[in-house]
């Protein structure tokens, strides 16, 4: 798995923690770490397809 997709998972497991953190603690900050996790998420899946994509034009 390349580096930044595995950063990006990192932030979005500990933004998911956060968010439900906020929640049972009965603030609405929940909202921005969801909001956030769903980034980071996008990130993840967009620099593991992007690697595997350039590995397999190398590839042939």
């Amino acid at each position: 798995m390349p580096r930044l997709a595995l950063y990006s998972l990192v932030v979005c497991l500990l933004a998911v923690v956060a968010a439900v953190v906020s929640f049972v603690q009965g603030s609405w900050l929940g909202v921005v770490w969801v909001l956030l996790a769903g980034l980071s998420s996008n990130m993840t899946w967009y620099y593991f397809k992007r690697s595997r994509a350039q590995e397999r034009s190398v590839t042939g």
